[in-house]
């Protein structure tokens, strides 16, 4: 795929300096607004990337009116904002959506075509060539919006093909983005799909969908490692056995198993506790209620428990 122009860089600007220097820079996430200016850097982010759908052979086009269509089907409408052409309409959409929930999805499409047509190259679309005046490879526009998401203190990131909700920087970086990384081939898609399902439901307020994804998550991750070393497993077998099956086979040396004994303790009562205790079982006469705050919890929780399983698993002759 052709990409023509120079890669566009984003600019410390003086009056970016001077709002950190005055501390006037965010540095708690906000999740229920995107501010104009974001939706106009987002919608100069798709222009670069797309390219120009005015070019005599280009499929730029094709791109964008995929990109419109899958949306009015998805949201079930006819018309999804203002404007007679599909860049038109899909630039006033990101500008005039007032649910934050639909631009983010509609983000998620937009990489979703972007990256086939990528991939598809010159067949993409049936005859047409290349993407025409492109500024922007996927790589370099995802990095663009996750940077900008970050200074305008949008606790979101693109990640693993999906829109991913982020509460710390910290845990975010060091916990979420390792286990996804480490789970995103095959081996572990299926882990990999459950984790970014939790955070799916997390972001969309459902604490106990995001709770159940978790265990999921958690006990996907151990079947895949008992099947890679063929250890005792049934299609029934509940996160407390798995996890006895895979400690009592070495997957964390034995010398060892005294210092581990309190991570055991916390994958073994942690993570399915608080699932069956919050999101997993009948409520009874009186509505449990998860606060966020547990969920935010199990994500990071199950996150380091996938990253250290996979990982002790690779260190196993």
């Amino acid at each position: 795929m052709r990409q023509s122009g120079a890669q566009m860089a984003i600019f410390n600007l003086y009056s970016k300096r001077k709002k950190k220097e005055r501390g006037e820079a965010p540095d708690v996430f906000t999740y229920d607004d995107l501010p104009h200016p974001l939706r106009v850097q987002i919608v100069h982010i798709l222009r670069d990337a797309i390219g120009s759908p005015f070019a005599e052979y280009s499929i730029s086009r094709d791109v964008y009116a995929k990109i419109v269509g899958t949306l009015c089907r998805e949201y079930g409408v006819f018309q999804l904002a203002r404007g007679t052409q599909p860049e038109e309409v899909l630039a006033n959409f990101v500008i005039d959506e007032e649910d934050v929930e639909r631009v983010l999805g509609a983000i998620e499409v937009f990489f979703h075509v972007l990256l086939s047509a990528y991939e598809q190259g010159s067949s993409y679309g049936g005859s047409y060539g290349t993407l025409e005046r492109v500024r922007l490879s996927p790589a370099q526009a995802i990095n663009d919006l996750n940077t900008r998401f970050l200074e305008a203190g949008i606790g979101y990131q693109y990640v693993s093909g999906e829109i991913i909700r982020k509460d710390s920087e910290f845990l975010h970086a060091e916990v979420i983005k390792p286990a996804l990384a480490l789970i995103q081939g095959s081996t572990y898609r299926g882990a990999n799909d459950e984790f970014l399902k939790a955070h799916e439901q997390y972001r969309k307020g459902d604490a106990k969908g995001c709770l159940a994804e978790c265990l999921k998550s958690l006990e996907s991750t151990l079947k895949t490692i008992c099947k890679k070393r063929r250890w005792p497993l049934k299609p029934t077998d509940t996160a407390k056995t798995l996890l006895e099956t895979c400690f009592n086979n070495g997957l964390v040396p034995q010398f060892l198993q005294s210092y581990y004994s309190a991570l055991r303790t916390t994958l073994e009562s942690g993570v399915p506790t608080i699932r069956n205790k919050l999101g997993g079982h009948g409520q009874g006469a009186q509505v449990v209620e998860v606060p966020q705050h547990y969920a935010a919890y199990m994500l990071h929780m199950t996150g380091s428990a996938i990253c250290f399983l996979v990982e002790a698993e690779k260190t196993l002759p």
